[in-house]
């Protein structure tokens, strides 16, 4: 099998790699588990000498991880200078908060003293997408390997060069050199390393179908998985918003990372009493986005990461169209070459509607008309997924009284969603099981022992 780094922007072919073989997988994992033994042994604070260093290199090596990104999956360059310094901060927390996340927690109970230790599990797999190349590595990398976990990453076979990055900066940074490995292999090759027994847990990030087959390898082996999924995130505007202030971020929230990502806003849920002054103004927001060259750092819109992507989204936009939803902008295919597309809007959008029901990876917008707030609530809970939500209010209990109604992993008033070190993140009914960053995050791959003393 050849794994091919192709440039998005242009459909040319970067590098063409060998499959890992059989013989170095095995080998990779069984030098993981003897790196993961000696790591948990370390103390945290000493874990924390390497995790700085790391923080310390990525934001040295920015500009060169940004113009990787570009090349590899399109993200214009001073967003993946964005994305490589994130990943720092992510490293600087942990490196920071580990020890008061995983510190023993005492509890009163019949007995002399009983405590809850927080104790690694292994060597964890983490297969990971091609969207956010550096960040979504990093915010498994982070807190796993500060709670004395090792890792193994199967990368998304789009992103190679990429994935070999992640693993030398480990080893620059200082890590064990085994503690950290990338294996450059398809998708087939994941439930036979959940499988192996040297594999202690799970996590992946990717879409609804991978996440219930990396699920059920998981459990059928009894292994702790963790899973981000798919997402069609609500985007709610009151009555009571700052519409130029929504309209414009709408559209920044749409279009970030050429929309290609999980908590991208995607159904825009607009009151009827604002809804003819807010839509000309999200248009013209869309419409101001600059579709081009990913090293033109004017450009706030790259191409879509794979052109086979980009012909799935665009059925998309047209099954949508033929089910009713009228297009106000975009909706056409760019010619020449690469994997664009451009800004889009679809209003007109009911139930039954494939842009109603399903997620779409692109700089798409679906608009939809609500009653009322009851009604937009109702609208944004009518999905299979809950990652996050966005609601637009001035009014601070109402928010928080909404909120509370929204069957999400995350709220936002008045912002758009995102992740943060510092906060879990994650989702729930389809779009995923356990959480991400914060002290929840750090505490999905431990053993939480419990220690009884008469």
């Amino acid at each position: 099998m050849t794994i091919e780094s192709i440039n998005p922007a242009t459909g040319e072919t970067l590098k063409r790699f060998d499959a890992t073989p059989s013989a170095e997988i095995d080998r990779v994992l069984a030098a993981a588990v003897v790196a993961q033994r000696a790591w948990a042994q370390v103390p945290i604070g000493e874990r924390a000498v390497p995790m700085r260093k790391v923080a310390a290199l990525l934001k040295e090596r920015a500009p060169d991880y940004g113009r990787l990104m570009a090349l590899e999956m399109g993200k214009p360059v001073k967003d993946g200078v964005a994305e490589a310094n994130k990943c720092a901060s992510g490293c600087e927390h942990y490196a920071e908060h580990a020890q008061e996340y995983l510190a023993p927690r005492e509890i009163r109970t019949d007995a002399s003293r009983s405590y809850v230790r927080h104790e690694p599990l292994g060597v964890v797999l983490a297969v990971m997408p091609w969207n956010f190349p550096f960040w979504q590595v990093f915010r498994f990398i982070a807190p796993n390997l500060m709670a004395g976990n090792g890792g193994v990453l199967k990368h998304a076979s789009n992103v190679p060069q990429c994935a070999l990055a992640i693993e030398q900066v480990m080893r620059d940074a200082g890590f064990p050199k085994d503690l950290f490995r990338t294996l450059l292999v398809g998708s087939g090759a994941v439930q036979k390393l959940i499988e192996d027994p040297r594999i202690a847990a799970a996590t992946l990030t990717g879409s609804e179908p991978a996440g219930r087959s990396v699920g059920a390898a998981a459990g059928a082996q009894l292994k702790p998985v963790v899973l981000e999924l798919g997402g069609s995130d609500a985007f709610i505007v009151l009555e009571d918003a700052d519409l130029e202030a929504a309209a414009k971020t709408a559209a920044y929230a749409r279009c970030i990372n050429s929309g290609q990502s999980c908590i991208a806003a995607k159904r825009f849920i607009v009151v009827d009493a604002v809804y003819d002054e807010f839509l000309p103004r999200f248009v013209a927001a869309m419409r101001a986005q600059k579709m081009g060259d990913p090293f033109d750092e004017s450009n706030t819109l790259g191409p879509q990461a794979r052109r086979d992507l980009r012909d799935d989204l665009h059925h998309q936009v047209q099954k949508a169209i033929g089910q009713g939803a009228k297009c106000l902008l975009g909706g056409v295919v760019p010619p020449g070459p690469g994997a664009w597309y451009p800004p889009s809007v679809l209003t007109e959008v009911k139930a039954g509607n494939l842009a109603y029901a399903e997620e779409i990876f692109g700089p798409v917008a679906a608009v939809i008309r609500a009653r009322d707030e009851g009604d937009a609530v109702a609208i944004a809970n009518d999905t299979r997924f809950g990652l996050g939500a966005s609601l637009w209010t001035k009014d601070p209990a109402r928010a928080e009284r909404l909120a509370a109604r929204i069957e999400a992993g995350s709220v936002f008033v008045n912002g758009f969603v995102k992740s943060d070190p510092r906060l879990p993140f994650g989702g729930i009914k389809h779009s995923g099981v356990g959480r991400e960053l914060g002290a929840e995050g750090i505490r999905e791959f431990v053993n939480v022992k419990t220690v009884w003393i008469k």
